[in-house]
């Protein structure tokens, strides 16, 4: 946008644009589970045992807790490559 043409700053820009959209995808998690929608990686709930059912139904449990504490990582581990 700002015409800088540096690898670093590209690699950079790119992390950071993951790790807002898996966040934004999070935080969007309420909403969607309202509307009988779940749009988060299945193969993260299916590790723990969680079902869309499960979201859809606003269950606090540890399993599901933990699947959101996984995406969450992921949203970290991106954050940790820009530092």
């Amino acid at each position: 946008i700002l015409g800088v043409r540096d690898i670093h700053a590209d690699h950079a820009a790119s992390h950071i644009g993951k790790a807002q959209g898996i966040v934004t995808c999070l935080r969007a998690t309420p909403y969607h589970s309202t509307r009988q929608k779940v749009l988060l990686p299945m193969d993260i709930c299916m590790l723990h045992g969680v079902s869309q059912e499960d979201f859809i139904r606003g269950k606090q449990e540890k399993s599901v807790r933990d699947v959101i504490y996984d995406i969450a990582s992921q949203a970290h581990i991106h954050l940790e490559h820009v530092r």
